[in-house]
């Protein structure tokens, strides 16, 4: 028997249908991003990575500094011993009396006293058994013992001003401070930019030190002194009092030494310092003087390289005479024209 279909039932199952699939357009509708043209027409280009270099501020100080000290630097190994080093039971009271040392105050010397008055430059050679002193290599509980490292000591703590020897200048017009100090050992000052290391897309202006011009510890071993000698009518003597010292240090440049003075010290200043200072005595250790000592009474051995006797042109003896020899000649000659004057005013 054939069954027929209810018409009422087919109307409400397309009416269902039709209501189904008008749900399903609306939400793709909302669901879809608004679109315009000009929308349509625009392309978003690919993220890409920023490799701009920021040009250096000159008001804006450097972020990052590469600091190279030099190897084998003076009072690198300051260390005090924690026992007596000594095998005597009273040792350390000896060393408080030579921090305690003052230099003798000089004779008050008058210009209008002075018959004979010339400078004298002369450079103290380490390497010389005499002045082997000078290079000391060694340890003790207030640190090196060379002597350009108690130069130092004396800028650091004591507070002695260097001075420029920039373009040969020796009359202490322009002082300089610890750091410019710790930059000549150090090297030539160079600027450069380095990557920045919180941000790899920036570079940072950096200053590091060209160590190329920078002096080894070894090669400071020649000390020029600045000399007046004077002599003095009221006592018929002759005076040497030394105005300046001035380390010099040797630096290799294409394959050749050149000496270069790196700073110039006050002597009268200075004075304190090397009164608390013991000289290396290499043939009695207990019978040490200071370094004040030294230089008053004159231990050591050195040779002119200027003067101001017959010198029209201040020039240094090694731009009159281009001989080695010959320029030790001409020194010698200009300390016994000043041993004769004194020998002569001795005469009645």
């Amino acid at each position: 028997m054939k069954k027929n279909i209810n018409p009422i039932c087919f109307l409400l199952c397309t009416l269902l249908l039709g209501l189904t699939a008008q749900a399903q357009f609306n939400y793709k509708k909302k669901a879809a991003p608004a679109t315009t043209a000009a929308a349509k027409d625009t392309v978003v280009p690919a993220p890409v990575l920023s490799t701009t270099i920021t040009a250096p501020d000159p008001n804006v100080k450097p972020t990052k500094v590469i600091d190279t000290t030099m190897v084998g630097g003076f009072n690198s190994n300051q260390r005090k011993s924690l026992r007596n080093n000594y095998g005597f039971a009273s040792s350390n009271s000896s060393k408080k009396s030579t921090q305690a040392r003052t230099p003798i105050n000089y004779q008050s010397l008058r210009e209008e006293d002075a018959l004979f008055s010339e400078f004298i430059w002369e450079e103290v050679d380490g390497r010389e058994k005499i002045n082997r002193p000078f290079i000391y290599q060694a340890y003790d509980d207030n640190g090196d013992q060379r002597f350009f490292a108690l130069l130092l000591k004396a800028i650091e703590n004591d507070g002695v001003v260097p001075f420029s020897a920039e373009g040969g200048d020796d009359r202490f017009t322009k002082p300089l401070n610890l750091d410019d100090v710790n930059a000549m050992l150090k090297g030539s000052l160079d600027t450069q930019l380095v990557q920045s290391v919180n941000n790899p897309n920036v570079f940072d202006t950096s200053i590091i030190y060209n160590t190329k011009l920078a002096p080894i510890p070894d090669s400071i071993y020649t000390f020029r002194l600045k000399e007046q000698f004077i002599f003095d009518s009221k006592t018929s003597r002759m005076y040497c009092r030394i105005i300046g010292i001035a380390p010099v240090a040797t630096i290799v440049i294409n394959n050749k030494p050149v000496k270069r003075t790196l700073f110039w010290l006050y002597y009268p200043e200075l004075r304190a310092s090397l009164a608390k200072q013991e000289v290396y005595n290499p043939r009695n250790i207990s019978s040490r003087i200071t370094w004040e000592e030294l230089f008053e009474s004159r231990y050591f051995n050195g040779y002119v390289v200027k003067s101001t006797l017959d010198n029209y042109n201040d020039k240094m003896l090694n731009s009159l005479y281009s001989d080695p020899k010959r320029r030790l000649l001409e020194g010698d000659k200009i300390k016994q024209k000043i041993f004769d004057y004194e020998q002569d005013r001795w005469v009645y």
